[in-house]
Parts: structure tokens; C-alpha cells; sequence
């Protein structure tokens, strides 16, 4: 932060905390008069009218409406990667769906994957497949959609599901060093990467497992009889030419991210490789979505692609369950979560804009007398720019920067703090309806964030575990130890 974003004299404990005050109860409201609908439009209002306060209470400190402004513009330019992201993902789900690609994952996954195990399969194998690529973003994208087809087609829980593979894919995407969050929480607080990664299993691996025990213990308790599997088969069978190869598009997606391309291209190119797909497998779907028969073929088949694109697939099958299972994704159907990021981001840049979030932050250390109160600060304070600053990334650097020096004084060496940096800055963004990465999770899932976060037990346990190491000293590193505790993995 820059000195002409420091708190100026005209800031108090006060005012730093009205804009969060006003926003919590206009959400508190929110939530009470449109429950489940009102991350469509309720909650931004709430987020646009606390910024304006955060704005005014900025002005006490010499900051001017056009500095605040330029804060809301640069917090949300922050987003607009993980916008293109969303948008390039509705795209996916369209072409996917159209070409068969998840339909053939619900198809052949009904088959080996086990309800009595289910939670626990999903929860496992997105945390590979994360650790392998080092994107808990893409694993929802992908693996995620077709889960969420399976869980439906088991009558299991669709915020249970979304729970498992927010765990996973996040357990993943934490050890993984090709993730980009675990490489800024090292370089936020100058460790080595792999340094890094080694101290984080201590949290970790326990909190992974004792999630993994839980998904197993609930088990697929009210899963379908294999009857109505049977009927779902047949059904997806009667509206697709299925088979194997249509699993190709998502190989392919791994395969661009393993090799390292960027998410949003790796994403448009797997989008465009399902639309072949759909034209060479599927051109009797694609002109039944164009629904245009004065066309030609050519032309029918171009505007079904099309369509796909930017409005999704819809099932025209008769059975209502099976249209609502397959009628997903295009660009449209992420347009009011990009609405949502657009406006927590533009709230989050002008808290940092008018130091009122550095303020805070400030006056959070100064309740610091020992290493648990340290360790516990920084999980609140991830957790709350979490939700102040909607963004996963100025969870981890901020606190990053500003906390360094703090745990160098109490004698611990900086891998507690970016353990701690991942267990509650990473681990928590999925975690808030209005953070990118909760936004995300909810639009591709089709689950809300508020449904399946009871589920994401690992997200939830592992903040759990930074506190309690805290204050009972176990795997703490001390600053002078250049080689770590012993025992450590």
C-alpha cells in the first residue's frame, strides 16, 4: 500500500468500522427478505451502498471521491481475470453438454462410482486431479459438473456433493506448486516454495483426512434404486449418440492445463474442441437446439453451436427431471455472478483505497500478546478480507506483507505465517457467497454457497487446526531453526 493509502488522522475505530456494520446489516436484510435469491441482485445492492459509505467515511481521511473511485476501478480490475474465467466456462458447460461429453460422464459414472461411497470417491478424486494440475477452479469446471450430473442421477445431495468437491479441490490446489496461491503465499512471506508446501501438511493432511471420514460416514443414505439409474441411462441414451470418446474434450482440458496454458484459453479451446465434437457426434441435437427449420442444415448447425455458446443447452426430452439435469451453462448463466464480483470487488478496492482496511488490520495486532493470539489474528484476518475484499489473492498478500515482521518478533519463523495465510485465506474465499472464488464455486456447481459450505469440511477444519496448533504450540517452527521441527514431513 502506498503512502497516499494510509489512514489519514480523521479515521477512528468507528468509523473504520461503519462501512462493515452498514454492509453486514443490509446483507442481514437481504438475507431475511429474499433468502436463497438474493445474491441475484439484493446482496450488490447491499455491496454498491456500502461502498459509497466506505467512501464517505474516507473522506475524514483526506481521501477524495475521485481517489475512491479509482480504488473501486482498481479493485475491480482485479477481477475481470476470473470474470473471463466464468464467462468461458459457461461456454464449456453449453458445448459440453451439446456434444455429449457430460452426459457421458453422468452415463458411465452412474456405473463405477459407488453411492454408498460417493462423497468420499468425489472428494478424493478432485483432490488427484487438483494436485496434478494446481487448479481448484478447473476441477469444478470440469470433473465438478459431471459429480453434480451423478448426484443427481443417485437422488443424493447436491450441496453435500458441492461440499466434497470443494474439499477436494481445494486440498488439491493447496500442495499443489503449480497452484498460484500457494506460490504467492511463499513469495508473500519469502519462503521457499517447496519449504512451504511441507509445513502446510501438518493442517493439511489432517484436516483432509477427518473430512474424508466424515463424506464416509454420511455415505449415500436415500441414493436411487438401480431402477431408476437404469431409466436415466436409458433416457441420456435416447437423446445423445453416447460412448467413450465423447470423454476426449475433458482429457484434453487437463491436458492444456497440466502442459501449463493459462486457464481462460486452456478453457475456450476445450469450449470450441466440444463444439466439433457436437457437430461430428451429435448434428441432430445441435438442430433440435436450433429450432429453426426455415434454415438450412449448414446454417441450423452453425446457430445451434451458437446458441450453446452463449444461452446453454435445453433439454427437450419430456422428462422433467432429465431437463432440468442437462439444461446448463453458456455465457448468460454466469452473467449475474460476474454482476455480484463486479460489485464486492469495487467494495473491497475503495476499503484499501481509503485505508480503512489497513486500518484495521493495524489495530487488529495491536491485541497481540503471544503466539496463539498471533495465529488466530491472521485466520481472522483472512477470513475477514476474505469478505471485505472479495478476493483470495489480497487475502494472502495482504496479511502476508503486514504480518511478517510480527511473527519474526514472537520468534516464529515465516512458514507459520504462510501455512496460516493458506488455511485461512485459501481455504476460506469458497467459503463467502460474494468472493470471487465463492461466486465462482456456486455458478458452476449450481449450488449456493451458503448450501453447500456446511459441506466443505476441510475448508472448515483446517482453520480450526491453524488455531488450535496455535495455542498448544504443536508444529510452530521457531525463527531459528533453519531446517524445521523434527518430525516435520
Amino acid at each position: 500500500m502506498s503512502s497516499s493509502e494510509k489512514p489519514g488522522p480523521g479515521l477512528s475505530p468507528a468509523l473504520a468500522l461503519a462501512p462493515i456494520i452498514f454492509l453486514i446489516a443490509l446483507l442481514g436484510c437481504s438475507v431475511y427478505l429474499f433468502g436463497s435469491d438474493s445474491s441475484s441482485g439484493a446482496n450488490q445492492v447491499a455491496l454498491v451502498l456500502a461502498s459509497c459509505v466506505a467512501a464517505l467515511v474516507g473522506r475524514r481521511a483526506g481521501v477524495s471521491w475521485r481517489e475512491a473511485q479509482e480504488g473501486m476501478l482498481r479493485g475491480i480490475s482485479l477481477g475481470l481475470g476470473p470474470m473471463l474465467i466464468l464467462l468461458a466456462v459457461g461456454m464449456l458447460i453449453g458445448t459440453w453438454i451439446l456434444c455429449g461429453t457430460v452426459p457421458a460422464m453422468i452415463y458411465y459414472g452412474v456405473q463405477i462410482l459407488n453411492p454408498g461411497i460417493f462423497y468420499a470417491a468425489s472428494a478424493a478424486l478432485c483432490a488427484v486431479v487438483a494436485v496434478s494440475i494446481g487448479s481448484s477452479w478447473t476441477v469444478a469446471g470440469t470433473l465438478g459438473i459431471g459429480l453434480m450430473g451423478i448426484a443427481s442421477s443417485f437422488e443424493l445431495s447436491g450441496a453435500i456433493t458441492a461440499g466434497a468437491i470443494v474439499s477436494g479441490a481445494y486440498f488439491g490446489d493447496k500442495l499443489s506448486p503449480m497452484s498460484d496461491t500457494t506460490n504467492l503465499a511463499s513469495a508473500a512471506t519469502g519462503v521457499d516454495l517447496f519449504d512451504h508446501i511441507r509445513h502446510m501438511l501438518w493442517t493439511t493432511l489432517p484436516g483432509f483426512g477427518l473430512a474424508l471420514l466424515v463424506f464416509a460416514l454420511i455415505g449415500g443414505a436415500g441414493a436411487s434404486a438401480p431402477g431408476q439409474v437404469d431409466e436415466l441411462q436409458r433416457l441420456l441414451a435416447a437423446e445423445f449418440n453416447l460412448g467413450l470418446h465423447l470423454l476426449l474434450p475433458l482429457a484434453l482440458m487437463l491436458g492444456l492445463v497440466y502442459k501449463r496454458l493459462p486457464a481462460y484459453p486452456a478453457i475456450i479451446i476445450s469450449a470450441l474442441a466440444g463444439a466439433v465434437f457436437a457437430l461430428l457426434f451429435q448434428p441432430q441435437t445441435v438442430i433440435r437446439l436450433a429450432d429453426s427449420p426455415q434454415l438450412n442444415e449448414t446454417f441450423a448447425l452453425l446457430k445451434g453451436i451458437w446458441i450453446s455458446l452463449f444461452d446453454g443447452y435445453h433439454s427437450t426430452s419430456g422428462n422433467d427431471y432429465l431437463d432440468a439435469l442437462l439444461s446448463k451453462g453458456g455465457m448468460h448463466s454466469m452473467l449475474n455472478t460476474v454482476w455480484l464480483i463486479i460489485c464486492a470487488l469495487g467494495f473491497g478496492g475503495v476499503l484499501e483505497r481509503t485505508g480503512i482496511l489497513n486500518y484495521l488490520l493495524e489495530l487488529a495486532l495491536q491485541r497481540v500478546t503471544g503466539n496463539g493470539s498471533l495465529i488466530s489474528t491472521t485466520v481472522a484476518t483472512c477470513i475477514g478480507t476474505n469478505a471485505l475484499a472479495a478476493d483470495q489473492y489480497i487475502a494472502i498478500a495482504l496479511p502476508g506483507r503486514m504480518y511478517t515482521q510480527a511473527y519474526e518478533r514472537h520468534g516464529l519463523s515465516r512458514l507459520n505465517l504462510s501455512r496460516t495465510l493458506e488455511d485461512a485465506a485459501t481455504l476460506t474465499s469458497p467459503l463467502i457467497p460474494w468472493n470471487t472464488c465463492g461466486a465462482y464455486m456456486s455458478a458452476t456447481l449450481g449450488i449456493s454457497t451458503a448450501h453447500y459450505a456446511p459441506f466443505a469440511f476441510f475448508n472448515l477444519l483446517c482453520p480450526l487446526l491453524a488455531i488450535i496448533y496455535a495455542f498448544t504450540g504443536f508444529a510452530l517452527k521457531p525463527a531459528e531453526s533453519r531446517t524445521g521441527v523434527a518430525g516435520v514431513p
